[in-house]
Parts: structure tokens; sequence; C-alpha cells
């Protein structure tokens, strides 16, 4: 592939560069994963807030939901929330296995919503989406379908570029992610991103980064963006220095720990990296990220939704257990936080 030219002093590694996903520049080449439940708009602020990002991305938009909604003059989905008016660039990624229920949608987010990428998701192993909707990573299975989706996908967001996220395959004894990224470049993807398990693996064991690496020799000029298990600075270095890849998408690490992309990308740049924030800060920023929460869903609704957030803020923290425990529980603002203040104190290790 013919990367992007830029200064060779901005990286610490010769074979990171800025990447291009069509006529979009993703710099730095560390893209947010979209996580079903949990890359909402309030979340994607905080991100930004903290930077490090070249990309980052929606939750996962049911397609066939989203023209339902439209025919019946509904709300359109709550995880559109904020799309149109938030910062550029932005991804959203839609499932479903109709081409032209795809397509329909992907016109709409291109050219009504203007997002700078559309991606579809061909990796998601969760049984709702493959066996019930025979959507997701079931389509691995079938890689002509696949071809037919993002062809016609292509032709209806462009000049939007459109990319694909996929698995290795369908389970260990299936491994074809080479013949599909094949076929999704074939079909006009503008990039492919690829999570290191198969389907059956769902997220157990670990990323099989070797694998991932060798799809690279087998694209002729699209950008191929690895994922699995990225959850330090320093693994993210050692990602672009001992694989074939241009690109890292981060995952479920960075849900507790937003700033980690701000310390991959100093890590690549050579820069010092910057120290996970104090605990007060870590506390102001979950606090931040509930009233932005509230704000949109009212305090009920709203405090249900954080408890998840919550306890990915305090994972692998001491008293971390007891405070989910807490947490898992609250139903107002007042009760939020006072859990919050008992388990999150000023002094530095937790009560």
């Amino acid at each position: 592939m013919t990367k992007t030219s830029i200064s060779s002093s901005k990286y610490i590694l010769p074979n990171v560069q800025s990447i291009k996903i069509g006529d979009l520049v993703v710099d730095p080449p560390i893209l947010q994963a979209p996580m079903a439940g949990f890359t909402n708009y309030a979340f994607r602020q905080i991100v930004r807030e903290y930077g490090g990002t070249g990309l980052q991305a929606t939750e996962m938009i049911n397609a066939r939901g989203f023209v339902w909604m439209d025919e019946n003059q509904a709300e359109h989905p709550d995880r559109l929330w904020g799309v149109r008016e938030e910062d550029r660039p932005l991804a959203v990624q839609i499932w479903d296995n109709q081409p032209e229920t795809m397509a329909k949608v992907g016109n709409r987010l291109a050219h009504e919503y203007g997002v700078s990428v559309v991606d579809i998701n061909f990796g998601c192993p969760v049984k709702q989406v493959t066996e019930k909707a025979k959507s997701g990573s079931y389509l691995l299975k079938h890689p002509e379908q696949m071809g037919q989706i993002i062809e016609r996908v292509v032709a209806a967001c462009a000049p939007t570029p459109v990319t694909a996220k996929i698995r290795l395959g369908c389970t260990r004894d299936n491994i074809n992610a080479i013949d599909v990224a094949q076929v999704v470049e074939a079909a006009g993807a503008a990039a492919l991103t690829v999570h290191g398990r198969t389907a059956q693996d769902m997220f157990r064991g670990e990323a099989d980064w070797e694998r991932i690496s060798a799809i690279k020799p087998h694209l002729k000029k699209i950008p191929l963006i690895g994922n699995g298990d990225l959850d330090s600075a320093e693994k993210v270095v050692q990602v672009f220095k001992n694989f074939d890849v241009d690109g890292v998408m981060i995952a479920r690490a960075c849900l507790g720990r937003p700033w980690l992309f701000a310390q991959a990308t100093a890590a690549l740049r050579g820069q010092p990296v910057p120290p996970d924030p104090s605990l007060a800060e870590q506390k102001e920023c979950m606090i931040r990220h509930y009233k932005l929460v509230v704000a949109r869903f009212g305090e009920s609704k709203g405090t249900q939704l954080m408890r998840k957030y919550a306890c990915c803020y305090a994972q692998g923290r001491h008293g971390a257990r007891h405070f989910r425990t807490h947490i898992a529980k609250v139903e107002s603002a007042n009760q939020f936080f006072e859990v919050v203040e008992e388990y999150f104190p000023a002094d530095p290790k937790m009560s």
C-alpha cells in the first residue's frame, strides 16, 4: 500500500504513518472500536477530550431497525444520538444481511448525517446477531454475500468511504480471513479491520496477531487495521513494531481508560507517555460522563445506563468488586454520587 507522505520524524517506528481511508486521512493510525452498549455520544465526547484517536466510531446500528423507525416516523435509534452535531471524523457501523437495506441506511448516513466513514459489521459473534439475524460474523461463511452487500453500500455512499470489520473466521477449523479480505477489497471497501479471534472464540484466549499480519500481503491497496487485546501504550507500540499492519483499533481496554489513546499516541511519537489520571481526576471524568448520559436520557434511565460504565472505571482497582456490587443497585443521581464518593475518595486508594 502507498501510505500517506508525512514527516519521517513524526513517529518513532518507520512503519507507522497516517493512513488513508478513501480521501480521509486518519492520523494517528489508532482507531476507537465500535462497541454495542458503550461507544455512545457521551463516551465519544470523553475520549475526544483526552485526544489521541485518529477515528472514532458509534455503536453498531441495526439497519433494518433504522428503516422501520424511519418508515413509522419513530425517533431514530438512540445509538445515533449526537452524530449529526459532533466533531469529525466519525464512523458509523451498520449491520444486517440485506444489501438493499444496508445501502439505504448507508446512503442516509453518508448524505444526510454527513458521517466520515460507513463501516459494515461482519465480526459480531453474539448469537442474537449471528444465529437469529444471520448477520455479523455469520456472513463470514458467505463471502459472496458479503461482497454483494459491500458493493451496494459503496455505491450508495459514494464518495463517503465504506469499510468492513471482520474476524479471522467463524471457527478455528475454518479460518478464511485472507479469502474474505480479498473479497472485501474487490467489492470496493476502503479499509479492512480484523479482530484476531474467530466468532467461536468470542473474547476468550488471545488475539492472533500473526494471522492478522498474514493478511497484509494479500491486500493490494487498502489499509489493514488490527484489533484485539490492546490494553496499554506498550502493546500498541509492540504491535506496530512486530506485525504488518497499517493501523490499530482499541476496544474494551478503553472503556474504563479513555485516556489510553493519548498514551498510545505519545508512545508512538516518542513523547513522554502521560501517566494515568489521579484518582480524583478519574472520579471527575466519570461524573462528567454521567452528567452527559443523564442530560440525554434523564436521571432514571441515565443512571441505569451509567452503571456499566462506572464498573469499567473501577476495573482493576482495590475495592472494585464492592464498588460494582453497590453501583449496580443505584437508581438516582444522589445514590450514584454517594457510591462514587465512598469508593473514589480523595485518598490514593479506594476504601
